[in-house]
């Protein structure tokens, strides 16, 4: 029997794996890696260099991460897609982007479309819209609730491949803040329990698109100090050395986030997660044993002082045992072959 042939669909935005910044990325390329290892046939449709066991076809020779956000890029992207699929000719497309789905009407194979980000408001809509020409796949129940009359075919967490993470027993004194500056990510909210803990914060986030720059500039900027460092984005060198050190990673999020790979990418150093009590964050820490969840500051600070009480080792075993790849991708897999 031949293996199962996929076209996977990459945002237009970074190259996989990538370098720094880029969530949706650091899971495909996991993801592609791991599918590949069991045999199956993958294409990836991405930009710039391949990183990954897959064959290319890159529609940008470059990536477009300074042109993150910009409509041009994605619309040209999923353009390309019709040519290219047809040129493929695999048994199932698996899309991550956000306007590749446009493009799935009328396709003589399936399309499976991990929802990444939101999907009430403008987003469901969105998918509404798209009906029946796709399968929609959440990365969380919570993510799923938002929505659930939308066209679902399963619920898969996202993962890590969690050999590649160091593991430290022995940690640092200080509490890390590591995603994006917006106001969703609840930056503020961090320096704040922190503070109350008493306990030093570094902050390495993303800060490249204007919107996250004027954010940084007139809300945070004001609230750094002496125990509030700000290192900037890191690349993956630095984050895995910053998840190893950390007492705990802080995670209060102000919205419904889907999910949060940070956190997995934490438990996987042996780091517990503290954070809000918001989308899946209480679907994936495990209160009192891989971190705390919490319902405000006060108690946000709280339990980042009682972070010394939790075992790195419990942390690191969770995350074998629930986040890693292959429990991925064997979830698709499975995605895969009951759409087919």
């Amino acid at each position: 029997m031949s293996p199962l042939r996929i076209a996977m669909v990459a945002p237009p935005w970074f190259e996989l794996p990538p370098t720094a910044y880029g969530g949706i990325e650091a899971m495909c390329s996991d993801l592609i890696e791991q599918l590949c290892l069991q045999g199956l046939d993958i294409t990836l449709v991405g930009v710039g260099r391949n990183g990954t066991p897959a064959d290319f076809v890159p529609t940008y020779d470059q990536p477009n991460e300074s042109r993150l956000g910009q409509v041009l890029p994605e619309v040209t992207h999923a353009a390309e897609l019709t040519d290219i699929i047809e040129k493929i000719d695999p048994d199932l497309v698996h899309d991550h982007s956000l306007a590749g789905p446009l493009m799935a009407r009328g396709r003589t194979m399936p399309t499976v479309v991990t929802a990444h980000g939101p999907v009430n408001g403008e987003m469901g809509r969105y998918y509404r819209g798209l009906g029946d020409s796709i399968q929609l796949v959440a990365v969380s129940d919570a993510q799923r609730r938002l929505s659930p009359d939308l066209n679902w075919i399963g619920t898969v967490h996202n993962a890590v491949r969690v050999e590649r993470f160091p593991f430290r027993e022995r940690k640092d004194d200080y509490a890390l803040f590591l995603g994006r500056a917006c106001v969703e990510k609840g930056i503020p909210q961090a320096i704040e329990a922190a503070r109350r803990a008493g306990i030093p914060l570094k902050i390495a986030a993303k800060c490249r698109e204007p919107e996250e720059k004027a954010y940084f500039e007139r809300v945070i900027t004001p609230l750094l100090g002496p125990d509030v460092e700000w290192l900037g984005e890191a690349d993956r060198a630095m984050k895995a050395e910053l998840l190893q050190s950390a007492r705990c990673l802080v995670f209060p999020v102000c919205w419904e986030e889907p999910f949060g790979i940070v956190m997995v990418e934490a438990m996987a150093c042996g780091t517990p997660v503290v954070g809000f009590r918001r989308g899946s964050v209480p679907e994936v820490v495990t209160h009192g044993r891989t971190g705390y969840v919490c319902d405000d500051v006060e108690t946000l600070a709280q339990a980042i002082r009682k972070t010394d009480e939790l075992s790195p080792h419990d942390c690191r075993r969770e995350a074998e045992l629930r986040f890693d790849v292959g429990m991925m991708a064997d979830r698709y897999a499975r995605v895969y072959r009951s759409v087919l």
